[in-house]
């Protein structure tokens, strides 16, 4: 019985963030009376006041309170006694300062802010989206490991702060092209988890019909979702030649990785987009590796964010969720004023290898994987700075994972049980908008049709 309570203690004092010095467990309770409403199952009665509002505890008489805690120890020790902890919005801090990491500067005399506001709505969410993210590609992990994934498959574990941060800056009509680590991207840009593992596992419901698979999906405003190392950074900027021509305000963020950096597609974009003034963000997610190469074998230079030379740049640290959505809120302001594009590198890891195929610890060691998730995780970092400034509670993050973790299960049963796209839709959408065509199959007499 000691040991169940000296539990209950410790939660509760966890969950309502106070710090309790009580040496007892009647002490315990008085501090938090207002806190703990006590009911029995066995005892219908009981069971009837746990949904009433909690009383306000006596406090006129020391004999009253007394009083209280001898019933409670009393409720405490009939069998089947349970500790239900009520807490309202109205106990939690709606919204928080938090400091943040200064951003290194190229061509740039003010940067982003050392300080960034987060309400409790918008803590939940990020957290929400980054979980997510999380288990989507742990789940991918599995059933490529159970060879229902097939081909190429690249996971974004690990920099799920990448996501969540730019997509909280930028606006849903803005636009985003990023490589073939797409799968976090596709979800911020709203595609859902449904379709992305139905994708992933070649079925009919998948986002892109089952015929595009890991590196190819797409939604309004997004993509992809590229297989070319550094292919996407030139239609990046093409897009933002498109937003500069319709004078729409909107922006292109362009992605690519480390490994991508040294392509020279990549450099003649960077100055194309210098001479027009495209409001384009190139973004350089660093992760240290390109494939199983290090950075530091692999570039010269490893200041990515001044690889532009005559474009700004800003260097961030890409594993803080705020930190990424308040530098490109900064590069979104810096676009759309006239001012041409800017680089932003983010400082990432990736947990898994380069891809399914890569196991990830032939260059790298485990302690060094296990140090990162331990001091740099992004979902961590971020929940503990909510518990730590009491803007929500262990149980709250909990049931949302409980959620989450639903939510995947229930994708992937579809994903697995979806039908596979039919042959005859084979050449479907090979061009937009146009009449239905005959398309020649592997020998002149197969013959298929396509339809936009």
């Amino acid at each position: 019985m000691q040991n169940m309570l000296t539990i209950i203690s410790n939660a509760l004092c966890r969950i309502t963030g106070r710090n309790v010095g009580a040496q007892t467990v009647s002490e315990l309770l008085i501090d938090l009376s207002e806190y703990v409403n006590l009911t029995s199952p066995a005892a219908p009665a009981l069971a009837t006041t746990q949904r009433q509002p909690p009383k306000p505890p006596p406090v006129s008489t020391r004999a009253s309170v007394a009083q209280l805690v001898s019933s409670q120890n009393d409720a405490l020790d009939s069998p089947g006694t349970r500790v239900v902890v009520s807490r309202s919005f109205a106990d939690f801090t709606p919204q928080a300062t938090f400091d943040i990491k200064k951003c290194d500067m190229h061509r740039l005399e003010d940067g982003p802010p050392l300080k960034a506001e987060l309400t409790r709505d918008q803590g939940l969410q990020y957290y929400r989206t980054m979980q997510t993210v999380r288990r989507m590609e742990l789940k991918a992990d599995q059933l490529y490991k159970q060879k229902i994934i097939r081909g190429f498959c690249h996971l974004y574990d690990g920099q799920e702060a990448c996501a969540a941060g730019i997509e909280a800056a930028i606006t849903p009509s803005d636009h985003l092209i990023t490589a073939y680590r797409a799968h976090g991207y596709t979800f911020t840009r709203g595609v859902s988890i449904k379709e992305i593992l139905a994708e992933l596992t070649g079925r009919k419901g998948g986002v892109a019909k089952g015929k595009g698979g890991s590196m190819h999906m797409y939604a309004p405003h997004f993509y992809g979702g590229n297989g070319i190392v550094g292919a996407q950074v030139p239609l990046g900027a093409g897009i933002a030649l498109a937003c500069l021509y319709q004078g729409n305000n909107q922006i292109c963020v362009t992605l690519y990785g480390d490994g991508a950096a040294n392509q020279g597609q990549i450099f003649e974009s960077f100055n194309m987009a210098a001479l027009w003034k495209l409001p384009c963000i190139f973004i350089c997610e660093n992760n240290k590796y390109g494939m199983g190469t290090s950075v530091e074998r692999a570039s010269a230079s490893t200041d990515y964010y001044k690889r532009g030379d005559y474009i700004p740049g800003i260097r961030v640290d890409g594993m803080d969720v705020l930190c990424v959505r308040e530098a490109t809120k900064f590069a979104a302001d810096h676009c759309r004023s006239g001012k041409g594009p800017i680089i932003m590198e983010l400082q990432t890891y990736r947990y898994h290898g380069h891809s399914m195929s890569d196991p990830g610890v032939s260059y790298r060691t485990r302690e060094e994987i296990q140090e990162v998730r331990s001091k740099s995780d992004p979902i961590s970092l971020l929940k503990e700075r909510m518990l730590t400034n009491n803007m929500a509670s262990v149980e709250e993050f909990k049931e949302i994972d409980i959620e989450i973790r639903k939510q995947v299960e229930d994708a992937a049963q579809f994903a697995t049980s979806d039908p596979e796209p039919p042959l005859e839709e084979l050449c479907n959408h090979i061009f937009s908008n146009s009449p239905p065509l005959e398309v020649r199959g592997t020998h002149p007499w197969a013959k298929l049709k396509s339809i936009s």
